[in-house]
């Protein structure tokens, strides 16, 4: 079976039984798909970069081509998304790199380097050296190890260091990433100044320092890097119990968990007091404890803002020591509390909103609740309440949106928001559910 046969397979949607090829099949099937899949990325490349050139994401509902991306599939997450966004940003940027991408010499991740070092350039490197250095590296890709392109840009800049501001020293170059992964966990990497870093080593040490079990006297076993990531979380512990940053949303920075009351009142494990089998008669039997029960009813779990789920035994340790605010719920899982009929929103009304959406309500997005505004449905101005069945959290790209275009929001009878595409979307104008209440469609 040859390619062509193989993509006809596909567009008939055949399952692909990979023992019925042979060797020799599968060694020239696996470098020609490779091909194919760079050609179509490309072709992807070049049309994504047209439609934002026509302002077609916007137009369409979303802040970016990454948000359209992850919308108009399931199977494009939304790191995929973000990652091609960039990479057709970054080819609009040189055109000698863009077609070694287009052509196949290069991959993007090379392509993304070599531009990222042409836009930031050592400061002693001359403009006439650009267009060499481009080529440079270029032949440096077309090897295929990306190993290869990085060596080849530390080598330009040592060559064009100057006695300016040294690398250590630019705080320019400072970066810092912080990535959701598939597992619910974050992976954090960054490059940053040697001031920088020394503060960062500096409140790390004393509390990344080995200590022995307090009970045991043992060693402490924990790698360095475990003590570390300890430390880390201890110092933004600290911070944020001080209550000294800047606010957002409203608030100052906060860890904030929500979870259903009676997924959080426990009377079998309570981690915050001793274990009622420790304080019962040891001669009496045990009663059974409903583990059924507990088993089919605790299926919800605590929600944070920023990082999503978060398990029910989580959640009851962190309710041990924390300021807690409680919001009744109806059977649709709306909020019942109102807040009184003022034009701001008070802190109150804005939780218990923020309870309800769980960050920006516009389909295929969910920006966390700090980066939102409390939207009215029905305009203040034009006589509409400031109360939970008048406002939707909105992030700031789709509140202008909603005021500027002819996106409409509505409740619905489950007193949740609906959102209303304009015509030149969806002709018919069918009201889209909430960010969160539905599978993503494509806004």
């Amino acid at each position: 079976m040859g390619l062509g046969e193989l993509l006809d397979t596909i567009d008939g949607h055949v399952p692909i039984e990979p023992w019925r090829f042979t060797d020799t099949e599968l060694a020239n099937l696996v470098p020609a798909l490779s091909a194919s899949i760079h050609t179509l990325e490309s072709i992807r490349i070049r049309l994504l970069t047209e439609a934002v050139e026509r302002a077609i994401p916007q137009g369409r509902g979303a802040n970016g081509a990454a948000a359209w991306l992850n919308n108009l599939t399931t199977s494009t997450s939304l790191r995929s998304a973000i990652r091609t966004a960039k990479l057709a940003a970054a080819l609009t940027t040189d055109a000698g790199v863009a077609a070694a991408y287009h052509a196949g010499r290069i991959s993007g991740d090379d392509a993304v380097l070599i531009i990222s070092f042409l836009e930031r350039p050592p400061t002693g490197m001359p403009e006439e050296a650009a267009a060499a250095s481009r080529d440079y590296l270029i032949d440096t890709a077309a090897g295929g190890d990306t190993r290869d392109v990085r060596r080849a840009i530390a080598r330009l800049e040592h060559i064009f260091d100057t006695d300016h501001t040294s690398a250590a020293e630019d705080v320019a170059r400072n970066e810092f990433y912080a990535s959701t992964s598939l597992n619910g966990r974050m992976a954090i990497k960054g490059d940053v100044d040697a001031e920088t870093a020394e503060m960062l080593l500096a409140a790390l040490s004393p509390l990344a320092a080995p200590h022995p079990n307090a009970a045991t006297g043992d060693r402490d076993t924990r790698s360095a890097a475990q003590r570390r990531a300890d430390a880390f979380a201890e110092i933004l512990r600290r911070y944020l119990d001080s209550a000294t940053g800047p606010t957002e949303g409203g608030d100052r920075p906060h860890l904030s968990v929500h979870i259903n009351a009676a997924d959080l009142i426990d009377h079998h494990t309570d981690t915050c007091a001793p274990n009622a089998a420790d304080l019962s008669d040891p001669e009496q039997p045990q009663p059974d404890r409903l583990a059924y029960r507990q088993l089919f009813e605790n299926t919800e779990t605590g929600w944070m803002p920023w990082m999503g789920p978060l398990t029910v035994r989580s959640t009851r340790r962190l309710a041990c020591d924390c300021v807690r605010t409680t919001i009744v719920l109806d059977e649709d899982g709306c909020p019942v509390d109102r807040g009184r009929t003022t034009r701001v929103v008070s802190k109150r009304l804005r939780k218990v909103v923020a309870a309800r959406d769980h960050g920006c309500a516009f389909p295929g997005c969910g920006r966390p609740e700090s980066w939102c505004d409390a939207h009215h449905v029905h305009h203040w101005v034009d006589g509409g309440p400031t109360d939970l069945d008048n406002l939707v959290l909105l992030c700031r790209f789709h509140h202008r949106l909603m005021h500027h275009t002819d996106w409409d929001v509505v409740m619905g009878t489950d007193r949740h928001p609906w959102f209303i595409p304009p015509a030149g979307i969806d002709p018919r104008r069918q009201p889209i559910p909430a960010h969160g209440r539905a599978s993503p469609v494509a806004a």
